[in-house]
């Protein structure tokens, strides 16, 4: 019999369901991402936003939260500023109070599905996510500075809460809730493919 060299059809490509869903909500919101190894983050105004490639992140990154950090980011700065390179904050190497109450905001948004613990942001202002209470909207301390980011939070959670980032945020932070769920029954079996590797899931957090 005459064997005919067969090459199998691609005909669809797998993805993480996490990152399908958050691909798809920052479609829904309009932005477009892609990954520059040049950089670690960053818009345009035009919808695009670029992220560094996954080999550079730290094993607990995500699209998921490396995203909702980029969205607070724009909640905060006001829905206009998504025409603006990096939603109009200033990339310079100093603490805006913006910076921390989109933190606040993120925090708030994690916990209305009991996410905080897994969508935290990266980087140095981990330090600062990591002390807030369970209220995000508490203080840290007197100084007038905290009061400035918790007003920034306020007004930020209030927006949240309207087109054009509801229900969009809120359906994707839901849908992250839902897999979590349906993964914690095989937490307790997992084991990871990696030497050497003894990292927790993510998912158990």
């Amino acid at each position: 019999m005459t064997t005919t060299p067969y090459e199998r059809p691609v005909l669809s490509r797998y993805l993480d369901p996490l990152e399908l869903v958050w691909l798809a909500t920052a479609r829904r919101l309009g932005l477009t991402i892609r990954r520059d190894a040049s950089i670690f983050s960053r818009t345009d105004g035009s919808g695009m936003l670029w992220f560094g490639p996954r080999d550079d992140l730290d094993e607990d990154d995500t699209l998921c939260q490396m995203l909702l950090h980029e969205l607070c980011h724009w909640v905060v700065n006001g829905v206009h500023t998504f025409s603006e390179a990096d939603w109009g904050f200033p990339l310079e190497d100093y603490d805006d109070p913006r910076e921390y109450g989109c933190l606040r905001l993120q925090a708030w948004l994690a916990d209305r599905h009991g996410l905080r613990g897994m969508l935290g942001p990266t980087g140095k202002y981990r330090e600062y996510f990591d002390r807030l209470g369970a209220d995000p909207l508490e203080p840290l301390d007197d100084g007038d500075e905290e009061r400035a980011i918790v007003a920034i939070a306020a007004r930020a959670i209030a927006e949240v809460q309207a087109p054009p980032y509801s229900p969009a945020i809120d359906e994707a932070l839901a849908a992250t809730a839902a897999m979590r769920q349906v993964v914690t029954p095989f937490l307790a079996d997992y084991a990871t493919e990696l030497d050497d590797d003894t990292l927790p899931s993510l998912w158990g957090r």
